[in-house]
C-alpha cells in the first residue's frame, strides 16, 4: 500500500468533535472515541497538496464555483455507478444533514408526513420534526442479524398521505446495501402514492466485498423524476470538516426553489477550500480511496472475528457497506442507560447508543472501525475484559461467593 493507515495521528489539536466533545457527551475524557462517523486517517496526498497550494495563495475571499467542480462529480458517478447525471440539476450543500434541513425548510409544510425506516440515522427524525413535519415509521425487519424492508407495512403507510420518504442507501447503521429490486419496489410504492423520494447516498462509495451501489435515480427515468439524491465526498475521502455535499434534483423547478432558500440564508457558495478538496478528491483520490476501503474491510474482518471468538455474548454481522458495525448487545441483559454505562464506565469506550436510531435500536451499540488497527485492537480488548468481569461479577452475585 502507498498509504499508511496504521499511523496513529494525534488529533488533540485537530479540533476534532470525536475527541474534543467526548467528555461533554459521555461524562469522561479517558475513553476510546469510536462514535462520530469520520475516519482517523490522513486524507489523500493529492488533496493535502492541493489544499496546501491553495493556502499558500494567501487570499481566501468569496469563492466562485468552477464548471470542473460538478463535472468531477458527474464523471465519478458515471465511472463508479454507471449513472449519467445532469450537472444543471446539481446544487451545493454544507453537508447531507444541512441539505436535508434545507429540503424540509423548502418543501415541507406543517404536518406533512415523511416516512423513515428505523433503526436509521437519528437526524432524519430530528430534522423532520424541527420543520414541523410528522414522522411515519416503516421499521426494518431484523432476522438473525440481517435486515429487510417490511413492504406490506410500507404500502399501508404510503397510503396515509406522506409527502416524502427518506431512503438511506446504504443504510446507516445496519450496513445494508439495498438491491435494485428492493429499491424499485420502494420507488413504485412511492410513485403510486405521489411520494417524493429523498435518497441519502452518502455512504454509497464505500462498497465492501465487491458489493455494487445502485443510485435510486438511475433505475429508470420515471423513478428519477420522483427522486432527490443526496451525495457527498465527505465519507468517501474523510472531508466532513470541509462541509461539502451535493444534491441532485429531478427537475429545474425543485432546484430553483432550493437554491432560493440557500441564497436567502447565504449558504449557496463553497468556501475556498471545499472547492479544491472536492474536485481533487473525485479526480485524483481514487488510489487512496481503494486502499482505504481495503483497510476498512480488514478492520471489519478483524473486529467480527475477534467478537465472535472472544465476546460471544455480543452478536455482529458483516455489513455490506460503511465503516460502521451494529453490535447486538441484548444478550448482556443490560437495558437502556445501563448498557451505555457499561460501555462508558466498564469498557471505557465511547460508542453510539442504539436507541438514538429509533425503533429497533434498544440493546444495540454502533461502533466506528475507521481507525488504525492498534486502536481497534485496544478497544475490543477492553470490551472483552469488561464483558468477562461483568459475567464474573454476575455469577458471584448469584452464587453468593
Amino acid at each position: 500500500m502507498k498509504y499508511n493507515f496504521d499511523e496513529i495521528i494525534d488529533r488533540s489539536n485537530n479540533y476534532a468533535v470525536k475527541y474534543d466533545e467526548t467528555k461533554e457527551k459521555f461524562g469522561r475524557d479517558d475513553l476510546i472515541p469510536l462514535w462520530i462517523a469520520d475516519m482517523d486517517f490522513k486524507a489523500a496526498d493529492p488533496i493535502i497538496n492541493a489544499l496546501q497550494e491553495r493556502a499558500m495563495q494567501g487570499i481566501y475571499g468569496y469563492t466562485s464555483r468552477p464548471i470542473e467542480y460538478f463535472e468531477a462529480i458527474k464523471k465519478w458517478q458515471l465511472e463508479k455507478n454507471n449513472w449519467e447525471v445532469d450537472t444543471s440539476l446539481m446544487s451545493h450543500a454544507l453537508g447531507v444533514l444541512p441539505m436535508l434541513a434545507n429540503l424540509m425548510h423548502t418543501f415541507l409544510e406543517k404536518g406533512d408526513k415523511v416516512i423513515i425506516q428505523p433503526p436509521v440515522f437519528h437526524e432524519f427524525k430530528n430534522v423532520i420534526e424541527a420543520w414541523d413535519g410528522e414522522v411515519v415509521i416503516n421499521q426494518l425487519i431484523e432476522d438473525n442479524g440481517k435486515y429487510f424492508i417490511d413492504f406490506d407495512d410500507l404500502r399501508n403507510k404510503a397510503k396515509q398521505g406522506a409527502k416524502f420518504m427518506i431512503v438511506c442507501n446504504p443504510h446507516n447503521p445496519v450496513g445494508r446495501v439495498w438491491s435494485k429490486e428492493e429499491l424499485e419496489t420502494i420507488a413504485n410504492i412511492c410513485i403510486e402514492n405521489n411520494i417524493t423520494i429523498i435518497s441519502d447516498e452518502i455512504y454509497s462509495d464505500i462498497m465492501l466485498w465487491g458489493n455494487k451501489h445502485t443510485p435510486m435515480a438511475s433505475i429508470s427515468e420515471e423513478i428519477r423524476k420522483h427522486t432527490i439524491t443526496c451525495t457527498s465526498s465527505t465519507k468517501t475521502f474523510n472531508l466532513a470538516g470541509l462541509q461539502v455535499a451535493t444534491v441532485i434534483f429531478p427537475n429545474v423547478d425543485m432546484k430553483n426553489q432550493y437554491d432560493t432558500i440557500l441564497k436567502k440564508i447565504e449558504t449557496y457558495r463553497n468556501n475556498a477550500f471545499s472547492i479544491v478538496a472536492n474536485t481533487v478528491a473525485f479526480t485524483e483520490g481514487k488510489e487512496w480511496f481503494l486502499e482505504a476501503t481495503t483497510y476498512i474491510e480488514e478492520n471489519i474482518k478483524y473486529a467480527v472475528d475477534y467478537i465472535n471468538n472472544n465476546i460471544p455474548q455480543i452478536k455482529v454481522s458483516i455489513p455490506d457497506s460503511t465503516y460502521l458495525l451494529w453490535l447486538d448487545c441484548r444478550n448482556l441483559n443490560l437495558e437502556g442507560d445501563d448498557l451505555v454505562d457499561f460501555f462508558v464506565n466498564k469498557a471505557q469506550l465511547a460508542l453510539n447508543d442504539g436507541r438514538i436510531f429509533g425503533e429497533g435500536g434498544d440493546g444495540y451499540m454502533r461502533i466506528n472501525i475507521a481507525c488504525p488497527r492498534k486502536i481497534l485492537e485496544k478497544a475490543l480488548y477492553q470490551l472483552k475484559n469488561a464483558v468477562e468481569n461483568y459475567i464474573l461479577d454476575k455469577y458471584e452475585l448469584i452464587s453468593g461467593c
